[in-house]
C-alpha cells in the first residue's frame, strides 16, 4: 500500500482533464481511430445521454484494457450481512436506535464487512437508497468492487480509508466523506488497520449541491472544497476478483489484470472527497431555529420539485445565539424518514445512548426530539449568551419515503430495546390558570 501524499483537483461537478502519462489524452476528439499509447477509449456515463447539460454526468476514459474484458463471467456471491431488498418486513412506527456494531474478529475487507441497516425504494426503480455500515479489518488487495445499483456516499467514523479507483486515488478520515459514482471500480485499503463507517447507497439521481436561494451566492458546502483525484493507473496482471452489486445482489467474476488501468480521463463523472469541517454553518441570530435543511450538504433530487429522494445533512460544531429560544432540536414529527449517525463527539439532542458509530431511525410521523435530560437542561439555560456546540459531528440520511430496517439489523444485539425510555422522564408541566373573572386577561408566561 502506497503512503505517498495524494494530489487532487479542486471543485464540484467540474469538467476535469487529467493524464498520468504526457499526451495520453487525445486532442480534439473523444474517440479517435488510434488512441495514444495504444489505449482504449471508453465512455463512463452516470446519467442518460439526453439528460440536460447542467445535470449530465459522463467521463471519457483511456485505459489499457476495456472494462468488458473478463477472464471468467460473473457468478452469484452470497453475503450474510448485505441486503438489497426492503419489502420483506412490516414497518414499525417505533423509534429505533443501535449501539456501534463491533469490528469483526475474523478477517473482513470492505465488501465482506458490509452490514445493511435498512433502505427504501429499489435499485430497479432508480429511486430510494440503501443504508449500510462497513466494518473492515483487512485491505482489499487483488479484489475490486463496483455498485451498479447506486452511487456510494461513504462516511468514515473509525479509521482512514485509502481508495484506489479507476480515475485515481483518494483518502478520507473521520469527519471527511467520499463519494464513489455508480459503477466505478475500486478497492479499499486500510492505513490504520481497521475501519468502521456508514454508507448511503443512493439509487436515484447523482448527488448535487443544493441551490442557495435567499441565502445568496455563498454558504453551506463551498464547491472549491470538493476534491477529485488526478489520473493514476496500475498495469498489473494476475488472477483477481471483481465483485459487482446489481439488483440488490452480489456477483463475482475473475480477471487476469487490475481494472484500475485508466491512464487518462476527462469529464465530470468522477469520485470526490469533502471535509465536513469546512461546511459553512448558518443559523439564527435573533430567535427560533431555522429548519435543519439549512445544514444540507448534498441532495439527490426527485421528480417532485423541492422534495428530494435522499438528503445528506450534518450537525457540525456551531454557535447558537438565538434568544428566548429552546436551543436543542425541537420535538417534531416529519413527513420524511430520518436515519442518523454520529461520527464524533456528542449529539446535542441526546445526553446519552447515542454513540459514535451507532445509528437511530425515525420513520415518517414517528415523534422524536431531545431526551428528558437534555430538555430539562435547556429549560434552565441562559439564552442571553451565545452557546458553543463544539465537540460533535452528527449527520442524517433523510428520504421522502419510509426506511425499512432489515431483519438482520433488527436481530443485532446492538439494537437498544429501551431507546424510547429516554423520553419517559418528560413530566407533565401543564398549569391551567385558576378561574378568572369575566373580561380578565390571562397573564403572559
Amino acid at each position: 500500500m502506497s503512503t505517498a501524499p495524494l494530489t487532487y483537483l479542486q471543485g464540484f461537478g467540474n469538467h476535469f482533464a487529467t493524464e498520468a502519462l504526457p499526451g495520453a489524452l487525445p486532442e480534439g476528439r473523444n474517440s479517435p481511430q488510434h488512441c495514444p499509447y495504444g489505449l482504449y477509449a471508453e465512455q463512463f456515463s452516470g446519467t442518460a445521454f439526453t439528460a440536460p447539460r447542467q445535470a449530465n454526468r459522463r467521463s471519457w476514459l483511456y485505459r489499457i484494457r476495456p472494462a468488458a474484458v473478463l477472464r471468467r463471467p460473473f457468478r452469484p456471491l452470497p453475503h450474510r450481512g448485505l441486503s438489497g431488498r426492503f419489502d420483506t418486513l412490516p414497518i414499525s412506527p417505533n423509534p429505533l436506535r443501535w449501539s456501534p456494531p463491533p469490528i469483526p474478529r475474523e478477517p473482513a475487507d470492505f465488501v465482506d464487512g458490509l452490514l445493511t441497516l435498512g433502505g427504501t425504494g429499489s435499485p430497479e426503480s432508480h429511486a430510494g437508497c440503501g443504508i449500510h455500515w462497513y466494518l473492515a479489518n483487512r485491505p482489499m488487495r487483488d479484489r475490486f468492487f463496483y455498485d451498479a445499483d447506486g452511487e456510494l456516499l461513504i462516511v468514515p467514523q473509525l479509521g482512514r480509508l485509502r481508495v484506489a479507483t479507476e480515475l485515481g486515488m483518494l483518502e478520507a478520515a473521520p469527519q471527511e466523506v467520499l463519494l464513489i459514482p455508480r459503477g466505478l471500480r475500486f478497492r479499499v485499503e486500510l492505513p490504520d488497520g481497521e475501519a468502521r463507517g456508514y454508507i448511503c447507497e443512493s439509487f436515484g439521481a447523482p448527488m448535487r449541491l443544493p441551490d442557495l436561494g435567499p441565502i445568496g451566492s455563498n454558504g453551506l458546502a463551498n464547491p472549491r472544497d470538493f476534491q477529485t483525484p488526478v489520473a493514476w493507473y496500475e498495469d498489473r496482471e494476475g488472477e483477481m476478483e471483481l465483485v459487482a452489486k446489481l439488483g440488490g445482489e452480489l456477483w463475482s467474476a475473475t480477471l487476469d489484470h487490475s481494472p484500475l488501468d485508466v491512464v487518462a480521463w476527462h469529464g465530470n463523472n468522477a469520485p470526490y472527497r469533502y471535509d465536513l469541517r469546512r461546511f459553512n454553518t448558518l443559523g439564527s441570530v435573533s430567535y427560533d431555529h431555522p429548519d435543519p435543511s439549512l445544514f444540507l450538504v448534498l441532495q439527490s433530487v426527485s421528480d417532485t420539485p423541492g422534495v428530494d429522494s435522499v438528503d445528506f445533512v450534518i450537525f457540525p460544531p456551531r454557535w447558537l445565539a438565538m434568544e428566548d429560544t429552546f436551543r436543542p432540536p425541537w420535538f417534531h414529527r416529519n413527513v420524511a424518514s430520518e436515519c442518523m449517525g454520529l461520527v464524533h463527539g456528542v449529539y446535542d439532542a441526546k445526553a446519552g445512548g447515542f454513540e459514535p458509530g451507532g445509528a437511530s431511525l425515525h420513520n415518517c410521523m414517528t415523534g422524536h426530539g431531545p431526551d428528558a435530560e437534555t430538555f430539562e437542561r435547556a429549560l434552565g439555560a441562559d439564552t442571553t449568551r451565545p452557546q458553543r456546540i463544539g465537540d460533535t459531528m452528527a449527520f442524517m440520511f433523510e428520504t421522502r419515503t419510509v426506511i425499512r430496517p432489515t431483519r438482520r439489523a433488527l436481530e443485532l444485539p446492538q439494537l437498544q430495546p429501551d431507546y424510547a425510555q429516554c423520553w419517559q422522564g418528560l413530566k407533565k408541566r401543564f398549569q391551567p390558570p385558576a378561574a378568572m373573572p369575566p373580561g380578565a386577561k390571562r397573564p403572559r408566561p
